[in-house]
């Protein structure tokens, strides 16, 4: 096994010791030679017990790394599992088996991300069901506007991120989600009326079964930036209430796709 560089000098010691110990046993007698061997093994010792701490240490940080979810994390899961067994028991299952694995997958890879651990953004499942998704993303490019805009809604608002809202049907992954702006009103960024989110990647002409949901996510930040993107103040409660809902952001979204695919 490699040794890590910052220990090579650690195992130094080891290596002459053959010979060091011909020369002491001819010399100096048995005694010298006991002594020294006494000593060479103590060397050894230590420099054995140091080399295999950091050893465990960089072997446990890069499974920790990997696979250490935290508790509550584990418990949606499992939780989830007892519920799918519950409901194939009983006969009422909903979604599909396919789109249902491939969703569990997916929550648990992204239970173990770098940038979910980062808290770039979140996951709340609406009623504990697999194919509804709140995400509140958290982090966009700090050069934009838009980030600028968020640390102004936190100041105002108490609040920190966007709310999208992602629906899975049981045909995913070969077909998209849909995804839509729940919270705040957003001007630009390719955001529609009723909060539905103009991305070719969301439409079946665009769409990919190997595009994960966390690519999603990133790539909805990245055209929210890059479509200058900008939270609007002055829209009230009510207004925002009415303007952004499922139905809205479903009949916009839609007559987007109707309108390219007519155009090609």
């Amino acid at each position: 096994v490699p040794e890590p560089p910052d220990l090579d000098s650690l195992a130094l010691p080891v290596h002459p010791a053959p010979q060091q110990r011909v020369p002491s046993v001819t010399s100096n007698g048995a005694e010298s030679g006991t002594e020294e061997d006494e000593e060479m093994a103590a060397e050894e010792d230590d420099s054995e017990g140091e080399e295999d701490l950091p050893l465990e240490m960089v072997d446990d940080a890069g499974r920790s790394n990997k696979d250490e979810m935290e508790t509550e994390h584990l418990a949606t899961l499992e939780r989830l599992r007892q519920s799918q067994r519950q409901d194939y028991l009983s006969g009422s299952v909903s979604g599909s088996l396919q789109a249902t694995d491939r969703l569990m997958k997916e929550l648990r890879d992204i239970y173990r991300s770098h940038s979910f651990k980062n808290n770039m953004y979140s996951i709340e499942l609406v009623n504990d069901s697999l194919y509804e998704w709140n995400i509140r993303l958290r982090s966009v490019d700090p050069d934009s506007p838009l980030h600028n805009d968020l640390l102004l809604l936190k100041e105002k608002e108490g609040k920190d991120s966007i709310l999208l809202n992602i629906i899975f049907k049981e045909t995913y992954p070969f077909e998209p989600p849909f995804v839509r702006v729940v919270y705040p009103i957003i001007s630009g960024g390719y955001v529609l009326v009723g909060g539905a989110i103009c991305m070719e990647l969301l439409t079946k002409q665009g769409w990919s079964s190997a595009y994960t949901v966390e690519a999603v996510i990133m790539q909805i930040a990245a055209t929210l930036v890059k479509g200058k993107a900008r939270i609007q103040f002055g829209a009230t409660k009510v207004v925002s209430q009415t303007q952004y809902s499922l139905a809205r952001a479903q009949q916009s979204f839609k007559c987007l796709v109707q309108i390219h695919e007519k155009s090609g």
